[in-house]
């Protein structure tokens, strides 16, 4: 009985609250701030090609325009029926982030993303300078499946069907600098008016 209540009281910290928190190793982006009001969160996929181009000319720019309005969050939305190795991917960033190596992880996994498989994630892991035996362990025991899988399934409970797609506190926005900066604009002069 008490290893049951265990079990369950695990899997209610592994799907965490609302706006689609669940429980992980990682910090949000350190260009942004934690403890901002404004939330942005993106739901991804390692091997999908037009979140390499959102990384890019999304992500990185509105970490320079807005990063100490915002709180940046990263969620996996790994599409496995067309991108083979989107899962192991995400649960690899994840052990990456057990070495406080995330951001890094996510970085290095779009510019070489060409090269994404299961020889490269390790390949990525040295080039990293992670402990590659630690990584590999984490990965191969399966132990961030189940949380890479909660954010997938919270993203699907909030309507996302591909990716990239962007929230700003809870609400879904079109995918592009100027629409996500005018949303953040928008919700940062809604929240000075109430002060």
């Amino acid at each position: 009985m008490k290893r049951t209540i265990i079990i369950i009281s695990l899997a209610l910290a592994a799907c965490g609250g609302d706006k689609g928190d669940v429980v992980s190793s990682r910090s949000p982006h350190p260009q942004s701030n934690p403890s901002a009001t404004v939330v942005i969160l993106e739901f991804a996929d390692f091997q999908c090609s037009a979140c390499r181009v959102a990384h890019e000319k999304i992500v990185k720019p509105l970490l320079q325009a807005h990063g100490a309005d915002i709180r940046y969050e990263f969620r996996h939305f790994p599409l496995r029926s067309i991108h083979r190795y989107a899962l192991d991917a995400a649960e690899v960033a994840e052990c990456a982030a057990d070495q406080e190596k995330f951001w890094e992880f996510v970085d290095h996994a779009y510019v070489h993303q060409d090269d994404l498989n299961n020889d490269g994630l390790l390949t990525w892991a040295k080039e990293l300078d992670l402990d590659v035996d630690l990584l590999e362990t984490c990965w191969k025991s399966r132990s961030k499946k189940s949380l890479v899988l909660a954010e997938y399934e919270a993203g699907r409970t909030m309507g996302v069907a591909g990716t990239p797609t962007f929230f700003v506190d809870g609400e879904r926005v079109e995918s592009g600098f100027d629409t996500l900066s005018e949303a953040i604009e928008t919700r940062l002069g809604e929240m000075r008016k109430r002060l």
